[in-house]
């Protein structure tokens, strides 16, 4: 199990950092195993509580700091607001 843990936690590191350290796959060329990066968006939508508390968690496991988020903002259902991370991910 703490293998596993560590195997995650390494994998979450790199897609944080955007580590492009694998070596190319079978006999492909380092031009054709290219990266880019692509932006992908977190959109977390709850009581103003919850997500406050989501975003402090996924601070708290090294996810995303607090100060990446948008500011709450109020959607069209009562007592409900919502808050976007845009990241950059490497695509092949």
């Amino acid at each position: 199990m703490a293998q596993f843990k560590n195997s995650a936690q390494s994998k979450l590191e790199q897609y944080l950092r955007g580590d492009d350290s694998s070596p190319p796959i079978g006999n492909q060329s380092p031009e054709s195993s290219f990266r880019k990066r692509e932006p992908i968006k977190h959109l977390l939508i709850g009581s103003a509580k919850a997500v406050t508390s989501t975003i402090h968690y996924l601070q708290v496991i090294g996810y995303a700091s607090v100060g990446d988020w948008s500011p709450l903002q109020p959607t069209d259902n009562p007592d409900e607001v919502m808050s976007i991370l845009i990241r950059q991910i490497l695509m092949q």
